[in-house]
């Protein structure tokens, strides 16, 4: 049992000893434990120092407060003997509040009353009094006679806010001490309770250690070496041992391989080993490496070498990279295809051009796949037709090398590949061809063998050539083509051209579909639009329609002559693009002839044309869920007579009027709501005489957006297009297409510009006409002298014939005031009779027996266009227009086979 328990002890107190791990972690926790406790005293000592000063400091201002608030106290500083009466008031007040001092100022700082242990009454503060007196409270440190104090001061006031005196009230430091110190034997104690309980934790540990390992024999340890030196012979990875001495101390069995180490190579110098001398330099030297690349005979191993400190000497390990480094260079081969055809996913296609596209796939492709690519396709194609089968007429598309003045053929030029030729046949059926060696190649050569000569003195020594091919229908064929490279193309680049190409061929199909699309829908907008502009006197007129880049949209635009010489403007927009906005421009366009058939104002036909955009809104939500129409409109009237233009817009720019001498303003027109609102809110017009040789603009909203710039620029930049006073309409328009829109508008643009016209007083001629047939012969007279004055004798009898029926039926059916107006213009004679009756006559064919009713007929006869249009206030005007240029002359015997007619069944 002595010699068990003696052998324990020895146990412990080795598993105990500083040199242990057993011990070295008692220590260790000791130490912590004893710094825990010191750091634990200085915190708490501190807090508490700080706590304790804190409410020394408050507890000093609430006695100075309670004593300078109490009762009675200016009263006795006014008293004839203040010391006598505060004296006994602050010692009971000291000795109840636990301060070590507290005292009664006055204004000048001397002590009426002072409780203290070394202080009386007179002595003199330290306390700088200029706060105190101007009502403030002071708290502070500070030495005083008890010694070091912590301080309040709190001034006494009258009713009336002044300072009379101080009430100040201290604790002294070595007070504040004295809690803290009487704090110190307990957190010491608990210190020590701490230490005590971790020295014995690690006592219990230790033998608890010792138990766990008791068991552990020699044989274990033998057993846990073998393992190791197992496991350090059979990785796949060199380990050597080498010592301060350059001697090789250790080597494993995959190190001897690596190395082609003799069997007695431990204990030999590393220089003598037979290794390559850089790898030998390096082992020899000790100095750190890492992964570096040194030859071994026919291998490239990558050597780490690093000290095996505090033991002296270094470890390396090796690896054998040579089957490595080819893989790598298989697997970067590989990265760099994928990263190549990520990147013409995401490059190919960035737009719906079809040549574009087709440029996208040779720069994609140049120089990290090819030195130099061109891409032909089908001419159907780059119009955006269906290809035909069978054809090898290709356009080239797309050129892009590393060198220029390159022998392939430009871009537009055709290029047309031999029907017996296999490239043709393998174009065809889609297949890829690869050339390794242009030089042997006797198929391509056979193609072009001039062209097949400059390029291979060129430098060009291998091909691919790959039809784009998508939907299963040929577009094209795309060449790629090294020179620079000295590699030729293999297998493995085949399948990255073929996959390229069906990428690109897909991307270029889609373009051609939306060509086609886009070309039949600009086709289809075109046929809606305006052909030309009519001639009319009364402006000189040019415009400009350009449709958007991104799709047809819904502009439009319109001149529509009007009776009495006068002109209607019309610019619209329809929300949105493609076809549907295209067919609502058509119904709008055909909507606003209709309703300006019927001679309306522009308030009244805004009013019906949005009634018909709601009516459509309505439809197209029954049958699609939705509403997905809106337009706007501006509605323009110009009479050359008056010079008067009548203007209303719905949710339209307002036009821009150039004056004569070139000033630029913006008209400010009452602006309506968009068309579809249903009538929410009425349309309003303006109406503005402009003068002659001033010119109007009207424009969409596509001339002025643009994303790179506001649109007080836009603004700015048509002003100054417009300002040039001596320009011609159409040179207008060009300036302003010219200043505001980029080559490839993003939305669709409508430029109108009208110069203005006035006719002449001497083109007028007007009579008043009384309600008496007779009159009838008196205006004939009057009509023929003013024809013969304007050199239109050849129309005098046609236009007495109009006159006189016009203005006999205003006498028979019509009311007062009655007014004969005629009109001559450069092309047109034109007759209008006013009156005050809303009556509106109306074309019929006469019975055999009727005596009348065939005066408006031979109206209509005679005359090329005729009408009834109603005025703004009441009544009515009946007008005829007869063209200048048609060549009449007098109807002769023509006149007596119309009035024959009559009477034909």
């Amino acid at each position: 049992m002595s010699s068990g328990a003696s052998s324990r002890r020895k146990g412990l107190s080795s598993v105990l000893g500083v040199r242990s791990v057993v011990g070295q972690m008692f220590v260790l926790q000791v130490a912590v434990v004893v710094l825990l406790a010191v750091g634990a005293v200085v915190m708490l000592a501190l807090t508490s120092q700080r706590d304790n000063t804190r409410a020394a400091d408050n507890q000093s201002l609430a006695v100075a407060q309670g004593f300078a608030s109490s009762p009675g106290l200016v009263g006795a500083l006014r008293a004839p003997h203040p010391t006598a009466v505060l004296q006994p008031r602050v010692d009971e007040a000291r000795k109840g509040s636990g301060v070590d001092f507290l005292g009664v100022l006055n204004r000048g700082g001397t002590y009426y009353a002072l409780s203290s242990r070394a202080g009386r009454p007179g002595t003199h503060t330290t306390t700088d009094m200029a706060p105190l007196l101007a009502g403030r409270t002071v708290r502070e440190k500070g030495i005083g006679s008890l010694g070091p104090q912590i301080r309040a001061y709190v001034p006494i006031k009258e009713p009336t806010g002044a300072v009379v005196g101080a009430v100040g009230a201290g604790i002294t430091v070595e007070h504040v001490s004295a809690v803290v110190t009487a704090q110190l034997p307990d957190v010491v104690g608990a210190a020590a309770g701490a230490v005590a309980v971790t020295t014995g934790g690690a006592a219990l540990l230790s033998r608890r250690l010792l138990r766990q390992t008791r068991g552990l024999g020699p044989a274990e340890i033998t057993r846990m070496y073998e393992h190791n030196d197992a496991v350090l012979h059979s990785v796949r990875e060199g380990v050597l041992i080498i010592g301060d001495d350059g001697q090789l101390l250790l080597a494993n069995d995959e190190a001897r391989r690596l190395l082609d180490l003799p069997t007695d190579a431990e204990r030999r110098p590393v220089a003598a080993l037979g290794l390559e001398p850089p790898l030998a330099g390096l082992l020899a030297s000790g100095r750190r490496a890492t992964d570096e690349v040194h030859l071994a005979g026919d291998r490239l191993l990558a050597v780490n070498v690093r000290p095996t400190a505090p033991y002296g000497g270094v470890a390396v390990t090796l690896r054998d990279t040579t089957e490595l480094r080819a893989l790598a260079g298989r697997a970067e081969a590989a990265r760099e295809r994928l990263k190549l055809l990520y990147d013409a996913g995401v490059r190919i296609g960035t737009t719906l051009d079809v040549a574009r596209t087709a440029q996208e796939l040779a720069e994609v492709a140049v120089p990290r796949f090819a030195d130099v690519v061109t891409v032909e396709l089908l001419e159907p194609v780059l119009r955006g037709d269906e290809p035909p089968e069978g054809s090898t007429a290709m356009r080239r598309a797309a050129v892009s090398g590393v060198r220029q003045n390159s022998p392939f053929p430009p871009v537009g030029e055709l290029v047309t590949l031999a029907l017996s030729t296999p490239t043709a046949s393998d174009a065809a059926s889609g297949q890829a061809v690869l050339e390794v060696d242009l030089r042997t190649a006797d198929r391509w050569q056979a193609q072009h063998p001039e062209r097949a000569r400059q390029i291979l003195d060129y430098g060009v020594h291998s091909l691919i050539s790959v039809p784009l091919r998508a939907r299963g229908v040929v577009l094209g064929l795309a060449d790629f083509w090294r020179a620079e490279t000295p590699e030729a193309f293999g297998e493995e680049d085949r399948s990255s051209a073929e996959e390229l190409a069906a990428r690109a061929a897909v991307a270029i199909d889609n373009a051609r579909r939306y060509t086609h699309e886009r070309t039949m829908a600009v086709a289809l907008q075109r046929s809606l639009l305006p052909r030309g502009l009519p001639k009319v006197s009364a402006l000189e007129l040019s415009h400009r329609y350009l449709p958007s880049q991104e799709g047809v949209g819904g502009d439009w635009f319109d001149v529509i002559p009007l009776p009495g010489a006068r002109v209607a403007l019309v610019v619209g927009d329809v929300v949105g693009h493609g076809v549907h906005a295209v067919a609502t421009m058509g119904r709008l366009r055909t909507a606003v002839h209709n309703f300006s058939a019927l001679d309306m104002a522009p308030d009244e036909l805004l009013a019906h044309l949005d009634e018909l955009v709601a009516r459509i809104d309505a439809d197209e939500a029954a049958e699609e869920g939705q509403q997905i129409t809106g337009a706007t409109c501006l509605y323009a009237i110009y009479d050359p007579v008056s010079g008067m233009c009548t203007i209303a817009r719905a949710g339209h720019f307002g036009p821009a009027l150039v004056q004569p001498d070139g000033t630029v303003t913006f008209l400010d027109t009452p602006v309506s709501p968009p068309l579809g609102l249903g009538g929410a809110l009425p349309f309003e017009t303006a109406a503005l005489r402009l003068p002659e040789d001033s010119r109007l603009a009207l424009f969409t909203d596509g001339l002025l957006k643009d994303r790179d710039r506001d649109l007080d620029t836009s603004l700015d930049l048509l002003r100054g297009a417009l300002s040039h006073r001596d320009r011609t309409p159409e040179q207008t328009c060009q300036a302003v297409i010219d200043a505001l829109l980029p080559e490839r508008p993003r939305d669709d643009v409508v430029l109108l510009i009208a110069r203005t016209r006035l006719l002449s007083p001497d083109q007028v001629a007007d009579w008043d006409i009384p309600s008496d047939p007779e009159a009838v012969s008196r205006v004939r007279a009057g009509v023929t002298r003013r024809l013969e004055t304007w050199g239109l004798d050849r129309l005098a009898f046609t236009a007495e014939l109009i006159v006189s029926e016009l203005v006999t039926n205003a006498i028979r059916y019509g009311a007062q005031p009655i007014r004969l107006r005629l009109l001559y213009d450069s092309s047109n004679l034109i007759c209008e009779v006013a009156d005050d009756s809303n009556t509106s006559p109306h074309l019929r064919r006469a019975k055999a027996t009727d005596e009348g009713g065939r005066g408006l007929f031979l109206v209509a006869q005679l005359a090329g266009r005729w009408g009834t249009r109603y005025t703004a206030a009441h009544g009515k005007i009946i007008w005829a227009e007869h063209a200048l240029d048609d060549g009449a002359a007098e109807p002769g015997t023509d006149l007596a086979d119309i009035l024959l007619g009559q009477w034909d069944e």
